[in-house]
């Protein structure tokens, strides 16, 4: 009887995941942005005002290298720090008119390409598709609660 666990799919989710990338990149270099800083930017342009910390979570990057991005995407006249009313410590990140910009082209580049590679498949089977995507990464997620329990041995 054929099970779930006999097919193997981490390889092609991966080679997917790259290949799109490697697609949008190339699209979109004439922007000058890496895809961390567009992502950056685009989580900003969708929830300005978060504070650095926030955006490394949102991210699921480390405070530090979420920091260097924004350094560099200042600095490029995308994003600018302002105080935070509540703290004088920390600063509230925000997009720029220029950034606007960007990220409108940016997410026609997204669209295009997904109608690009979205060819043939029927709307409702890609929501199949990315539904079940979605539980395995559900589960996934579970798996980390699960190794957090899980006591180590020294």
């Amino acid at each position: 009887m054929a099970k779930t666990e006999d097919l193997s799919f981490g390889y092609l989710l991966n080679d997917v995941t790259l290949l799109f990338r490697k697609h949008f990149d190339r699209r979109a270099v004439k922007f000058g942005l890496t895809r961390a800083q567009w992502r950056a930017t685009k989580m900003l342009y969708h929830r300005e005002g978060m504070r650095q910390t926030e955006l490394a979570e949102a991210l699921e990057m480390e405070p530090i290298a979420v920091g260097r991005v924004i350094d560099r995407l200042q600095a490029a006249g995308f994003v600018e720090r302002r105080p935070d009313p509540r703290d004088r410590r920390a600063w509230r990140l925000y997009v720029t008119a220029q950034a606007h910009d960007v990220v409108d082209d940016m997410e026609q580049i997204a669209r295009d390409l997904r109608r690009e590679v979205t060819a043939g498949i029927a709307y409702e089977e890609l929501k199949q598709a990315l539904a079940v995507i979605g539980r395995i990464k559900e589960n996934l997620q579970a798996l980390d609660g699960c190794d957090a329990a899980v006591p180590r041995a020294e």
